[in-house]
């Protein structure tokens, strides 16, 4: 749908207060706008990428996300140095911050997101358990108020069971448990977690759903109770519970269940006053009966396979949104079409747990052709600081079906060249000749069953793997930066051991 307008821009200058690849989506779109881009930097980032891009940019602060991306009186203070009129959070970082969001409006700027007050009613995961079930959502059974020393009735629920920080996501505060005598021990390390990454050690349980599919429904709302359902994500293909692959639409999803998911995701928006973009999100277990896990009230990194199937820029109308724009009937009843899967390239060493990697790229050449799109944050020359998200780039494809899908990914995949840092590449080469992902037969489990990240090397094994790696950086050193793979050459000595390990999986 096209966003020229006959009338002025949403805004005349835009502050976003993030980083990296999605800075410079928001650039992108405020250009198409006709909204001038403001940036933020840390000391770190002066150079970056996402600054070089913008019009302007406006200094927050040392390295450290603390003094500078996540300090509210730092980008309060941009924005108002700059003349910004709006300020877009991107995801991570202060995103779904309530006390950022007020902060905002309390200083007569808007914010391009939901109201303070839902920010803060659903950031917190019991509270949302409890607004959907009070909104006739299945949640997955387990308590719905904080767990307390006394964790003898958590027999109840049934094993195994997840034990989860109500403050937070990503993985962390987050702990299996399998017997009732391993309670305690996981119950405090939940919680130690959970303090360190978000300030509040509060934990709740859930029993654990195996196998499940992991998938979400793409919301968008206005400010006059329009209401766009968007399709839905498959983001199954995770490590550690964090996403690694997206599509559109979910490959484990028929008509019917497609429809239950989508009436349950307008209930949980229509429970709270919420307008702007949002993910609703489901297990799916082997029956096919869905419990909802969560609401993001942002956008999310995956929200350009959306875009991919429905053809709207949902940035832009983020942005025009918050300016009190309504949706059209185009955006509410839009037409879906294809198929649409993101990979997501991270600077870590699927070798070692997907260890995050740091350094200097060398190299870097990104896919190009049909149906191919990339957002990246990174090119030739980027120092990569351990302070930041591993995330280098997202690589997106679209096709009239999925196994065109699935073959154009392979294409890309192959043409696509990092060098200088540890990438995983490679894994996801490996992933898109999987017969099971191939036929979308996968789970949240699949990962952690099929590949052998943290398996330790035999002594033999070791060796060769130590001795190809000092082979591979000697050679890195003569050998011009374009010539550089991005995983090891099927003839290599790493290139085995990794085939190898694989196999073992």
């Amino acid at each position: 749908m096209s966003l020229r307008t006959d009338t002025a821009p949403p805004f005349r200058r835009l502050l976003i207060a993030n980083r990296g690849e999605i800075a410079i989506r928001v650039i992108r779109a405020c250009r198409e706008l006709g909204i001038s881009p403001i940036a933020v930097h840390s000391d770190a980032d002066v150079d970056a990428l996402h600054v070089r891009l913008a019009d302007a940019s406006e200094r927050l602060g040392p390295p450290s996300p603390a003094e500078s991306y996540l300090s509210i009186p730092a980008v309060i203070e941009a924005a108002h140095r700059s003349g910004a009129e709006a300020i877009h959070p991107g995801y991570g970082f202060l995103s779904e911050n309530a006390a950022f969001a007020s902060a905002v409006t309390d200083a007569g700027l808007v914010f391009v997101g939901p109201p303070a007050a839902t920010l803060a009613g659903l950031g917190n995961k019991l509270e949302a358990r409890r607004s959907a079930e009070a909104a006739g959502v299945p949640i997955v059974p387990g308590t719905t108020v904080a767990l307390g020393d006394d964790a003898a009735g958590l027999a109840e629920i049934g094993f195994p069971m997840m034990l989860k920080a109500a403050a937070g996501g990503g993985g962390r505060g987050m702990r299996r448990v399998d017997r009732l005598e391993d309670v305690a021990d996981a119950l405090a390390a939940a919680r130690r977690e959970a303090e360190s990454a978000f300030g509040d050690g509060t934990v709740y349980a859930e029993r654990m759903v195996a196998p499940a599919r992991h998938v979400e429904v793409q919301l968008l709302g206005d400010r006059h109770g329009r209401l766009a359902v968007l399709g839905e994500r498959d983001c199954s293909v995770q490590r550690r519970h964090q996403k690694l692959v997206e599509e559109s639409p979910s490959p484990a999803v028929d008509a019917a269940i497609r429809e239950q998911l989508f009436e349950s995701a307008r209930r949980i928006a229509g429970s709270v006053e919420f307008h702007n973009a949002a993910t609703v999100e489901f297990l799916l277990d082997a029956d096919g009966k869905h419990y909802f896990l969560e609401m993001n009230t942002r956008l999310q990194v995956e929200h350009g396979v959306t875009e991919l199937v429905t053809g709207l820029d949902l940035v832009a109308w983020q942005i025009r949104v918050a300016a009190g724009e309504p949706l059209p009937d185009a955006v509410l009843e839009p037409a879906l079409r294809g198929h649409a899967i993101e990979v997501r390239l991270y600077a870590e060493d699927p070798y070692d747990d997907f260890r995050p990697s740091a350094g200097r790229v060398t190299a870097w050449r990104m896919p190009d052709g049909p149906g191919v799109r990339v957002d990246a944050g990174v090119e030739a020359d980027t120092d990569l600081r351990s302070e930041y998200d591993p995330l280098l780039a997202k690589l997106m494809v679209h096709a009239e079906d999925r196994p065109s899908a699935v073959d154009r990914l392979r294409r890309a995949l192959d043409e696509t060249l990092i060098g200088g840092v540890q990438t995983d590449a490679g894994f996801l080469r490996w992933l898109v000749d999987q017969p099971d992902f191939v036929a979308g037969a996968y789970d949240t489990g699949f990962i952690a069953g099929r590949w052998p990240a943290g398996q330790v090397l035999g002594e033999e094994t070791a060796a060769l793997a130590a001795a190809a790696a000092l082979a591979a950086r000697l050679r890195e050193a003569a050998t011009p930066a374009v010539a550089r793979t991005h995983w090891p050459a099927a003839g290599s000595a790493w290139g085995r051991v990794g085939r190898e390990e694989a196999r073992r999986g």
